[in-house]
């Protein structure tokens, strides 16, 4: 899909804002309400835009350790640790990667204990590598900065 700058215009307040009304938006980008719910359904429809979502504090909800995960596995296991990742309490995202591991894990927990339980339920056929995270830091990922 080729997006216009006009597309680009909608996604950056989509991404400042993506509860903002279409009458609102509308007004922003400088087009007509009708014209933005269709150029928004397309965007939609395309996948450029892949849903909406709201960004929890998780240090507020007790999480105060964030953690990053390499996982390599032992004797080809990638479904079972698949199938273990994807519904784990702590697990905030998973990538398959290529190099020395086979994935990447980041853990959000509340204790150095949860890591460790972590580990010792994956231990029978993974092995890890485990970083704690200092501190965040944040990227620009406004629309305009890929396009």
């Amino acid at each position: 899909m080729k997006v216009d700058e006009i597309d680009v215009r909608i996604l950056k307040e989509l991404q400042t804002d993506s509860r903002i009304s279409i009458r609102e938006l509308s007004k922003r980008v400088n087009l007509s309400p009708p014209s933005v719910t269709e150029r928004v359904r397309r965007l939609e429809d395309n996948h450029i835009i892949e849903g909406y979502t709201i960004l929890l504090n998780k240090k507020e909800l007790g999480f105060v350790i964030d953690c990053i995960v390499e996982v390599t596995m032992k004797d080809g296991q990638h479904e079972r640790f698949k199938n273990f990742i994807k519904n784990y309490k702590h697990s905030e995202w998973c990538y398959r990667i290529a190099g020395a591991a086979c994935f990447i894990v980041k853990l959000s927990v509340a204790s150095l204990g949860d890591i460790e339980q972590f580990i010792n339920a994956i231990s029978p056929y993974a092995l890890t590598e485990t970083s704690i995270v200092f501190s965040k830091v944040e990227v620009n990922n406004a629309i305009d900065k890929f396009l």
